[in-house]
């Protein structure tokens, strides 16, 4: 409900800023964008989908090949102690458990490719044991913010745009970054437990720790790195691992003595139609993004918010990085966009505004693209609190994305 409100503000404050555009400042040319901005957002989400579609297929394929294999089964075991706290709707030794697991580990590697399958397979099992088929359960919202808090461990696409861009050091941003999209996904998962009455017993508070030791861990190692090392060795240990895991589904299945290819097929038609089943959510969220970004309603609001911390007598140093911050929940490419928008327009990718919107847009994920993909496909239309939990890991994210880059670069 909340998402289809969302959406239809979208259109309604695109309107009416092209009506003020068109009568006050005499803009005839903004209804014209407004069009394009709308066939371009439909045109866009049927190829991000059909591009989608052979992702998809192969890593549905390799999940039905582990899944035959009793791989799945093992890492429902492994990550049971935490799971089983998070998510206590989920019986022990579930598929999902597997398919959760297997989605986290993707995204904390930045495989943003291999993480979207991985989720749609989690969310598909997840609604075999919801019970109001059309209506978001609590491991499903669960899930889904641990997604949009965009948990992060190697943000390999922001470092390797900084070093397209010349960058001294592409990877100076890797330390904010892990810092910032931690505290979202720590404040959304507290937040989150709170809500939904999840008691916070010495086990989870034993994970928090390993998780920040873990971090600490990895901080560590990379900053003995050579600076020019870092984003290789990174980018290195994240696709080492990615193919291990295939290699790992394939070899279980030869030795359970499974029809490996049989079960890849298998897997591969529920891709296929796992994608057609997307489709017209992601033109609706992109089609909605579109005109709203067209109308000229963003730059509004980032004026609005200069003049604020103007008047508060704060720095408005970051200012110009507020446009990835508030299209990050929106769109990832159009965020990805505005950040090489404020890498070209602020003097260079060395800047202070350019690292502070390189460390929001690796901080978290995108929202409504995240809710419209993961409940689109499974047929969910009442998403209760999602959007309000999910949208507070994106403050959170941005906040402490802007506060921990003023820390490390503002001088």
């Amino acid at each position: 409900m909340v998402l289809n409100y969302i959406w239809i503000a979208f259109f309604i404050i695109a309107f009416v800023v092209a009506l003020c555009r068109t009568f006050v400042s005499g803009d005839m040319e903004i209804w014209s964008l407004l069009m394009n901005a709308a066939f371009d957002g439909a045109k866009n989400g049927f190829e991000i989908s059909l591009g989608l579609t052979g992702v998809l297929t192969m890593w549905l394929g390799l999940m039905k090949v582990g899944e035959n294999a009793g791989l799945i089964s093992l890492f429902s075991r492994a990550a049971s102690p935490l799971f089983s706290r998070l998510f206590p709707d989920i019986p022990k030794g579930h598929p999902a458990l597997g398919s959760m697991f297997m989605n986290f580990s993707a995204n904390m590697l930045g495989l943003d490719n291999a993480a979207t399958p991985l989720g749609l397979k989690a969310m598909s099992e997840l609604q075999q044991l919801n019970k109001d088929k059309d209506t978001a359960s609590n491991s499903m919202i669960m899930f889904l913010v641990i997604n949009a808090s965009g948990l992060t461990l190697v943000p390999v696409g922001v470092m390797t745009i900084r070093a397209q861009f010349g960058a001294a050091n592409p990877s100076d941003v890797f330390i904010p970054i892990l810092l910032a999209t931690f505290v979202a996904t720590f404040v959304a998962v507290v937040a989150l437990c709170i809500k939904q009455r999840i008691k916070i017993d010495r086990i989870l508070v034993s994970f928090a720790v390993g998780f920040v030791v873990v971090i600490g861990g990895i901080m560590y190692f990379f900053s003995q790195l050579p600076q020019d090392k870092m984003q290789l060795y990174s980018t290195f240990a994240a696709n080492l691992l990615l193919f291990t895991i295939i290699v790992l589904f394939v070899g279980a299945g030869l030795l359970k003595r499974i029809n490996v290819y049989e079960s890849f097929i298998e897997g591969a038609k529920e891709g296929f139609k796992t994608t057609v089943t997307i489709i017209p959510y992601m033109i609706a969220i992109l089609v909605g993004v579109g005109v709203f970004r067209a109308s000229g309603a963003m730059d509004y609001i980032v004026d609005a918010a200069r003049w604020v911390v103007v008047a508060c007598g704060l720095d408005a140093s970051f200012v110009e990085a507020l446009p990835t911050a508030l299209m990050k929940p929106l769109s990832g490419s159009a965020s990805r966009a505005l950040m090489i928008d404020c890498i070209s327009t602020s003097g260079g990718v060395d800047t202070f505004v350019s690292r502070v919107a390189a460390t929001i847009q690796g901080s978290t994920d995108t929202t409504f693209y995240i809710l419209a993909v993961y409940f689109g496909s499974v047929g969910i239309r009442k998403t209760r609190y999602a959007v309000g939990y999910a949208l507070l890991a994106d403050l959170v994210g941005a906040v402490s994305g802007i506060l921990i880059a003023y820390l490390f670069f503002f001088s």
